[in-house]
């Protein structure tokens, strides 16, 4: 889990990278194909870890 959650980290630091560097070229978000894809990705291990989580809890109760 503490991988997980090591490389949800990474990748967030990765978006947030890509956004700023669209904004100061003064494109959208919206329409930079490469922050659409990295948010994909931080999506994705979002939903693992949430997962992950869930699952841990159910055994734990």
């Amino acid at each position: 889990m503490s991988r997980l959650l090591d490389l949800l980290e990474e990748e967030r630091r990765k978006l947030n990278q890509l956004g700023e560097a669209s904004l100061k070229q003064a494109i959208p978000l919206w329409d930079n194909p490469e922050v659409q894809e990295q948010s994909r990705r931080v999506d994705k291990l979002v939903a693992r870890v949430s997962e992950m989580k869930a699952r841990h809890n159910r055994v734990v109760r």
